[in-house]
């Protein structure tokens, strides 16, 4: 095999992988919602190859060309810097007008909905998780997303996280977090009932930050996601509502490096060590 033709071999190698990692990223971006029983049709655009073979070559990877990156399953590298807590550019008025909406579903565990009604929209929240792999410590922020904030405390009021599992984790490039808060374990679990979005333009997500899943505009009900490394992928239609501090993030960064069982592709899936929530405890 000519130096010319090896050098085309490996170019047309690298353009596939780096094809197939972006399409991955699309994918996982789409899923970052709540599993719905219902899946819309998608389509994707694959991105053209041309692979170039030597004459009577056998397509083999030369010497040097083996694969050196992390297993897809695992996250080939995690930010350590915690990102700045989210902050709104324009502030919301003293109180807001919060509404928790009755849905087609049923519950996946007894619990009520907070009551309706105005909420004070400054203040911040203590709320500790008990978990198998230790205490995960989250700040609220009711600056942020009062009606989220309210409705968490609800939730963990009424003990609606106890004795729940993480179900889904994501490891690659532009979506690393850590989702939580559906009582059947499966991805399609909620309350029962639904509030609005508290989303902002310049919304930014980053390691360290505490957002709502949804499964479209306005659909935030109990599931919710921690980041841990890069969410550039993310774009803000997601309520962010709090943080989570390091030690904690640190602990969910083992969690990743130990990968995940693939479910919906092979970055995203069960995580393979398993986060159970067994109570979680707002401070008095």
């Amino acid at each position: 095999m000519s130096k010319k033709t090896h050098q085309q071999q490996l170019a047309a190698r690298k353009a596939k992988r780096l094809a197939e990692r972006e399409i991955e990223r699309r994918r996982q971006r789409r899923n970052l919602a709540i599993t719905v029983a219902s899946v819309a049709t998608v389509v994707v655009v694959i991105v053209g190859v041309f692979v170039v073979f030597g004459v009577g070559g056998d397509d083999k990877p030369a010497a040097g060309d083996q694969p050196t990156a992390a297993p897809e399953n695992k996250p080939s590298s995690i930010p350590t810097a915690m990102a700045a807590a989210p902050k709104r550019a324009t502030p919301l008025a003293a109180e807001v007008n919060c509404t928790y909406k009755k849905g087609a579903e049923p519950a996946s565990k007894p619990v009520n909905p907070p009551a309706d009604g105005k909420t004070k929209a400054s203040g911040t929240s203590k709320v500790s998780l008990n978990t198998s792999i230790g205490d995960l410590q989250l700040t609220l922020d009711s600056a942020l997303a009062p009606c989220a904030v309210k409705n968490f405390l609800s939730l963990v009021g009424q003990k609606y996280f106890d004795n729940t599992k993480c179900h889904r984790l994501t490891v690659g490039e532009g979506l690393q977090v850590l989702q939580c808060g559906d009582p059947t374990g499966g991805g399609s679990g909620g309350p029962g009932y639904s509030f609005a979005d508290e989303v902002y333009p310049t919304l930014k997500y980053g390691r360290g930050m505490l957002a709502m899943a949804n499964s479209g505009a306005n659909t935030n009900g109990s599931q919710f996601f921690i980041v841990y490394g890069d969410a550039s992928g993310l774009t803000p239609q997601y309520t962010a509502f709090g943080t989570i501090d390091e030690a904690s993030v640190k602990l969910i960064d083992k969690v990743a490096e130990a990968g995940v069982s693939p479910q919906q592709g092979p970055q995203d899936g069960t995580p393979i060590t398993p986060v159970e929530i067994k109570t979680a405890t707002a401070a008095a």
